[in-house]
């Protein structure tokens, strides 16, 4: 059986914009069938009771999490102000989202960028900017949130519809991946740290006097195309200011060879990892295999 492999190969000038950049954005290398097969998911995921109150934003993030959504619908006396739904842990709930993760192309390519021979999932994710959504994704870093250690460590986003900065398009710091500055998780809408976590505050680069020399870019996307960052990559993502396109995207996270789990102080838990000791060596049993995609 094995996975899907991408449209084309990963080229090394993609590899070392990777390595470089800390963000590629690698363009037609995920089959249309995927992302159709993926849709009534992400709609299934983000209905229903599977989405909390922004209010409760800071309870869920905190808390173990897992499993969980968070909407940032927004009621004004006009009606609603656009939604903002965003996920974890999916694949645990949805066959689909599994398959995804370890039979799509996804695999092959975090391999390829990473240099690595073995590749573990480590969580899924989606986020769907819903047309005249005003929140912006607050500057984050993704390694601040993973009970990891290690560099091969990545985050891939697949869009669903066309992106662009109007509609959402995600944000990166290029280079910002080569600072080892231990920083805080935040509250994704919200420059705010979690309360309990360690490190420094994640500079606030849609201020001007904290931007400084640093170079930011975000790429238009059409379905198809997979954006791949580095877990120490800072990075946000724009407001939908679009009135009649949707922004949907599952980001899919893994961890590759060398990599060991390691409890982050505050940040919101996985109960599926409890039992994993901390400096344990990822492995089949804790983490779905992604690469040599399972047979």
């Amino acid at each position: 059986m094995g996975a899907t492999p991408p449209l084309r190969p990963v080229t090394d000038a993609e590899i070392e914009a990777f390595r470089t950049d800390g963000v590629v954005c690698l363009r037609g290398v995920m089959p249309a069938d995927w992302l159709e097969r993926m849709a009534a998911p992400v709609e299934e995921a983000i209905s229903g009771d599977a989405a909390a109150d922004l209010s409760e934003m800071g309870d869920h993030l905190a808390a173990a999490g897992a499993e969980r959504t968070v909407d940032t619908s927004v009621q004004d006396g006009d009606g609603p102000r656009g939604r903002f739904v965003a996920g974890t842990d999916h694949w645990r709930l949805q066959d689909e989202f599994l398959e995804f993760a370890v039979s799509s192309p996804l695999g092959a390519i975090v391999s390829a960028l990473l240099g690595v021979d073995d590749v573990w999932l480590y969580e899924d994710s989606v986020l769907v900017k819903e047309p005249g959504t005003e929140e912006r994704t607050a500057f984050h870093q993704d390694m601040a949130y993973f009970h990891l250690d290690g560099d091969s460590v990545c985050t891939t986003w697949v869009p669903l519809d066309p992106v662009t900065a109007e509609s959402g398009a995600v944000r990166y710091v290029l280079g910002s991946h080569l600072d080892r500055t231990r920083y805080r998780p935040n509250l994704f809408v919200t420059t705010m740290s979690i309360p309990g976590t360690e490190g420094e505050e994640v500079p606030d680069y849609d201020r001007v006097e904290v931007r400084g020399e640093a170079r930011i870019v975000s790429f238009d996307t059409e379905p198809g195309d997979v954006v791949v960052h580095h877990a120490r990559t800072i990075h946000g993502a724009h407001a939908n200011a679009s009135a009649t396109r949707r922004r949907r995207a599952i980001s899919v996270r893994y961890a590759g060879t060398g990599t060991v789990f390691a409890p982050v102080p505050g940040a919101p838990g996985k109960p599926h990892h409890e039992v994993v000791a901390p400096g344990a060596p990822l492995d089949d049993g804790h983490f779905p295999r992604a690469w040599p995609a399972p047979v």
